[in-house]
């Protein structure tokens, strides 16, 4: 079972399947199905005929109601910056242990900067994991305490901040990057940089 995910709001009801128009409430029913969590977005209607009897159902965790905001035409060519939604999402989306402590960290800054909003706390085997939403989009994440120790807390924060300015790791490179070493100075420009090197190496040659 993941106990962290991403599940985006749904453009359509899930009963009927009609798409919602831009401005219509809707109605969220998260549950827990087949060792997965899952969302389910309901019309109006639907939730009027249907909705006796769902909190009672197997499974049932939680429920909401929000308001549908069509998404907006994605811009030709946009740089997309690495941003900290940007970066949770991304974590999130590898589906990589690795990423669990920074993850969560992610989480609790963009909450607390009411980016994200807490929509339900659930008591796990394992320990417990938190519902977000961002309400712009109605995307759901689900993310597990790692229940950090204070002794941890700032080796993780420094991860945060390495993958904030830098990005995910590309496969091969040495992670987290190197720090630039205060005495190396400026890099001279590309020419004046080929013809040191040139020299430095004439110089290895030359010596005994």
């Amino acid at each position: 079972m993941s106990d962290w995910n991403i599940q985006s709001r749904s453009h359509q009801c899930h009963a009927c399947e009609q798409s919602f128009e831009d401005g219509v409430s809707y109605h969220t029913v998260l549950a827990y199905e087949n060792s997965e969590y899952l969302r389910h977005d309901i019309c109006e209607a639907c939730w009027n005929g249907e909705s006796e009897g769902v909190t009672d159902r197997k499974g049932f965790i939680s429920h909401w109601q929000g308001t549908y905001e069509a998404p907006p035409p994605a811009p030709p060519d946009a740089i997309q910056k690495d941003n900290a939604e940007g970066l949770l999402r991304k974590l999130v989306e590898t589906g990589d242990e690795r990423w669990r402590e920074a993850s969560y960290i992610l989480a609790v800054m963009l909450e607390r900067k009411r980016v994200l909003k807490v929509k339900e706390q659930i008591q796990e085997k394992n320990g417990r994991a938190f519902v977000y939403e961002l309400p712009h989009t109605g995307d759901i994440f689900t993310i597990s305490d790692p229940d950090l120790k204070m002794e941890e807390l700032e080796q993780v924060q420094i991860e945060v901040a390495a993958l904030l300015e830098h990005g995910l790791p590309v496969e091969g490179e040495e992670w987290p990057p190197l720090p630039p070493d205060p005495e190396a100075g400026p890099e001279p420009p590309v020419g004046q940089k080929e013809e040191s090197t040139e020299e430095e190496t004439a110089e290895v040659e030359m010596t005994p």
